[in-house]
């Protein structure tokens, strides 16, 4: 058995048994095979795709790379959250604080950017001092403690996709079904959590970009779950646009607390209420209309935000020093009409290029640099009213780049809804 066999094989279209997943993976994570050699492969999955068997066996095969984290000591049911990646997406900085003050545990392992779509972990990394890693009992003390805890991949927890993680982020093969569902889910597996709600973006800043795809997506990940006895719910949610008014790291984390205060943007309260109430009905094992009712009521009395604050504290994050670029764009509308359409994936591509993200796996993130929208879709806006304020530092950015993510017309278009399908 070697490489360049199953590569050949994938290549041809064909199913790879386990024992050559294994190898490949393996081999890899081990140093035998180098990056070019496992991107070609990652290519060939891309462009041909896997079996339900075969992502099967990956999930696995991932999850046995490294160790697996036992929660018992954590007292009540563990419900994860996990979101397939967006332009603008900090629905995990509000939900994991927002659904502990309803008294559900939330002990949550979260990634860093992937391709155009913004990482939870280099969003908390905004805040000065907070620490991402920390020691396994103290993650559990946490969770005991404070109810909550966010940390990235911890010791040895799946090493497997943490490598291929980082290398399809700079080699083009992000976008796959059977790479994201494996990816995911041996994440979730490992990480030990009872029950877990995945957030699936839709759309042109989403890894999938039609509902025919995330259903497949949704319904793989269900799969996934089962086959390790883990009660998995899907929410489709649309990201045909940014969520939110703020894109980039220190922007999102503001955007975040403005939520909790009650003075969040209008899709992500539905999102986050939405999320937030499936979370709390498998933690409590509760109707879903009355974890709602919990939910909003946390949301409004502030908990959540006093929650949020304790759990930065905790992780020695100070919420003060959270700054942004001094430097600052206006964007202008050059006509007057109804926005009718924000290109997320072009902005969400603009913030990666002015340093919110990543080109090469090395590359250090730029905390103070984004995209705060002024206007969302459907409003009216007049000529030369300001529509955007981009921050940014020591890089060139030409305006009509941005101004082309914008389009304006003289009719008011339609708003997708923001929740497309529930599935469970």
């Amino acid at each position: 058995m070697n490489i360049l066999e199953i590569i050949d094989k994938k290549r041809l279209n064909k199913r790879l048994e386990y024992q050559e997943i294994e190898y490949a993976v393996m081999n890899y994570v081990n140093g035998q095979i180098p990056d070019y050699q496992m991107s070609s492969l990652l290519m060939a999955i891309v462009l041909n795709g896997m079996t339900d068997e075969e992502v099967f066996d990956l999930t696995d095969i991932m999850i046995r790379s490294g160790d697996t984290i036992d929660l018992s000591a954590i007292t009540g049911q563990v419900v994860d959250k996990h979101s397939t990646g967006g332009i603008g997406d900090k629905t995990t900085l509000i939900l994991a604080p927002l659904v502990a003050a309803c008294g559900v545990k939330v002990a949550k392992m979260s990634g860093r950017g992937l391709g155009h779509t913004g990482g939870t972990i280099d969003k908390l990394e905004s805040i000065e001092g907070f620490k991402v890693e920390m020691s396994f009992e103290d993650f559990i003390k946490q969770v005991n403690d404070v109810g909550v805890a966010v940390v990235s991949q911890m010791g040895y927890l799946v090493p497997a996709d943490k490598k291929i993680y980082a290398l399809r982020d700079i080699t083009g093969t992000v976008a796959s079904i059977p790479l994201i569902a494996s990816s995911i889910m041996s994440k979730k597996i490992a990480s030990g959590a009872d029950s877990i709600v995945l957030d699936v973006k839709v759309g042109n800043g989403a890894l999938v970009n039609n509902i025919e795809d995330a259903r497949k997506l949704a319904n793989l990940m269900i799969k996934i779950g089962k086959e390790y006895d883990r009660k998995v719910i899907c929410v489709i949610t649309d990201m045909d646009r940014p969520l939110g008014r703020a894109i980039g790291n220190s922007l999102e984390v503001m955007e975040s607390i403005n939520t909790l205060r009650g003075k969040g943007p209008d899709d992500v309260n539905e999102l986050v209420i939405t999320l937030g109430a499936y979370m709390v009905a498998l933690g409590l094992q509760m109707d879903y209309k009355e974890a709602k009712k919990l939910v909003i009521t946390k949301l409004k009395n502030r908990e959540g935000l006093k929650k949020f604050f304790e759990f930065v504290k905790a992780q020695h994050g100070n919420i003060d020093t959270l700054n942004l670029s001094q430097n600052v764009i206006s964007l202008k509308s050059k006509e007057t009409g109804f926005l009718k359409r924000i290109d997320a994936l072009g902005l969400g591509n603009i913030v990666k290029d002015i340093g919110g993200g990543r080109k090469l796996k090395d590359d250090k993130i730029d905390h103070q640099v984004g995209i705060l929208l002024l206007k969302q879709i459907g409003d009216y806006v007049l000529k030369d009213e300001e529509i955007a304020k981009v921050y940014i530092n020591d890089i060139d950015l030409e305006i009509n780049r941005l101004l082309n993510c914008f389009e304006i017309t003289s009719e008011v278009g339609e708003i997708p809804s923001l929740i497309k399908e529930v599935i469970e």
